[in-house]
């Protein structure tokens, strides 16, 4: 038991299923979906004390609402976390993460294997609000990762399993050289999930996902989530963040971290990003995502035992030129995986196929089942060539600089039969050509 809360400690399986919502006597036993904007209150005082933040509660739903707050919560307790948050997709929470800490002439360092969409917004949009971003290669050594830091640095980024190119994060070189430069590290744990890692454990400060991912499952909602660890010391380094240090004079000079102490970051966040930039959760869309997690540690076990499967049946292929899956024996990151994900990393393979992109196109089109679609990660078998779809607006050399050779296909596997997965690859490849 925690002594501190009288609560029993649960694993993340319980947490999946029984996390977030705790119904009260009478009560719906499922979630409710509070699709209102708006919310009542008897006084003008009480809905002042709200706008003021003297008091906690709700009153707009652009900023706050209970049905997205309780899977925000949920997903809180999956990561170990201090405080969430949800956002209208992935790509909003990790604007949000950078943005609220970050703003014009302030530096980022983050690792270049990224998303082709998260590449574009650090170095083309947000470049234009005048944040610069370097971005490394996650192999690199700890001495020349330390070099890319600079006095203006406000956090170090990267993804603990990338997509597509699957590299696995050395968290703690990364944690430890933001630490030593007094910025948090911020990780989007999107593939691994909190059942495969947990990036906190190992001295991350901050996780990102892409709810729209494994944690929804089915493809039904975009959405996103930030989790704030609350072991970063914000006070301890107050020049290098006074947006959360010193007081915000668009909240009658409020202190985020005098005020809400474990909870600053993340309130900030909702009380100042969200009111000013939208990117709001819908109900309906946390509720469809909390179906999701309710069975996210079961699908994470499929996922990952159906794509080892298919992981070893592809590396013996002669027309497979080369194969990255951290689970498989002779992947370079096999230790890395083993140290941070041991249970399984997830259910994507990334592949290259003789013949490069025109043999990829040709494999592709004379798939059954397997669906070509911009999505990964859901209970759905499909694939993707991302130097063709998701990473098409990077040149030749931010591709090689992202880890995905022209050639790369993405395969995302499923929890279907992983002998019909096989079987559709296997009649792709004898009649794509």
């Amino acid at each position: 038991m925690d002594k501190k809360t009288n609560n029993m400690k649960t694993g993340v399986d319980t947490i999946c299923v029984q996390g977030g919502w705790k119904p009260h006597s009478g009560q719906p036993r499922i979630l409710p979906i509070v699709q209102s904007t708006t919310f009542k209150y008897d006084s003008s005082e009480h809905m002042g004390k709200l706008f003021a933040l003297e008091e906690s509660g709700y009153f707009y739903s652009r900023m706050q609402n209970p049905t997205c707050d309780t899977v925000a919560a949920k997903i809180c307790e999956l990561e170990g976390g201090a405080a969430a948050m949800l956002t209208s997709s992935g790509q909003a929470a990790n604007f949000f993460a950078i943005f609220n800490i970050a703003s014009a002439g302030d530096h980022v360092v983050s690792s270049s294997a990224l998303y082709g969409g998260t590449t574009n917004l650090f170095t083309v949009t947000m470049k234009r609000m005048g944040i610069e971003f370097t971005l490394l290669d996650p192999d690199i050594d700890e001495a020349k990762l330390a070099a890319a830091f600079r006095p203006n640095t406000k956090a170090l980024f990267a993804e603990t399993l990338s997509n597509p190119s699957l590299v696995v994060l050395d968290i703690e070189k990364f944690a430890r050289q933001a630490h030593a430069h007094g910025v948090p590290l911020i990780v989007d744990n999107t593939f691994a999930t909190p059942i495969n890692c947990r990036p906190f454990e190992f001295g991350a400060d901050i996780v990102t996902h892409s709810t729209s991912k494994y944690m929804d499952g089915h493809a039904m909602q975009i959405g996103g989530a930030i989790v704030d660890s609350g072991n970063f010391d914000w006070e301890g380094h107050a020049d290098k963040f006074p947006m959360l240090t010193k007081p915000d004079a668009s909240y009658n000079g409020v202190v985020y971290t005098e005020r809400f102490g474990k909870a600053a970051y993340i309130t900030k966040a909702v009380v100042q990003l969200m009111r000013d930039l939208g990117s709001t959760p819908a109900p309906m869309s946390a509720f469809l995502l909390n179906v999701g997690l309710e069975t996210l540690h079961v699908r994470m076990l499929r996922h990952c035992s159906n794509a080892l499967k298919v992981a070893q049946y592809l590396e013996k292929l002669p027309q497979v030129s080369w194969i990255n899956y951290p689970d498989l024996p002779r992947s370079r990151y096999h230790d890395l995986a083993a140290k941070y994900m041991p249970n399984g990393t997830c259910g994507v393979i990334s592949f290259g196929l003789k013949g490069g992109r025109a043999e990829a196109g040709r494999f592709m089109d004379a798939l059954k089942f397997i669906a070509i679609v911009t999505h990964v990660a859901d209970a759905r078998t499909c694939i993707l060539h991302p130097a063709s779809h998701t990473h098409r607006q990077l040149s030749e050399a931010q591709l090689a600089e992202a880890g995905v050779p022209l050639d790369l296909v993405r395969l995302s596997v499923g929890i279907e039969n992983p002998d019909d997965i096989i079987n559709d690859i296997d009649q792709a490849l004898r009649n794509g050509g």
